[in-house]
């Protein structure tokens, strides 16, 4: 499972971060994932935070 965050979309809400901090930080005024290759053991926390996000910035494949 991948989790990829797309920097032109991205509001830099925090959402995903609050969320899932061991997937996603922000860096500046926008989130990103911390490692692109989920983890089995987070792959919950990373879809939940990609479903939190306002305006579907993360895609999870």
């Amino acid at each position: 499972m991948k989790a990829v965050v797309d920097a032109d979309t991205c509001i830099g809400c925090g959402l995903c971060a609050d969320t899932c901090p061991e997937m996603y930080r922000m860096e500046g005024d926008k989130a990103i994932a911390i490692t692109e290759n989920v983890p089995a053991d987070q792959e919950e926390c990373a879809k939940k935070g990609a479903e939190d996000c306002p305006v579907e910035a993360i895609k999870i494949s």
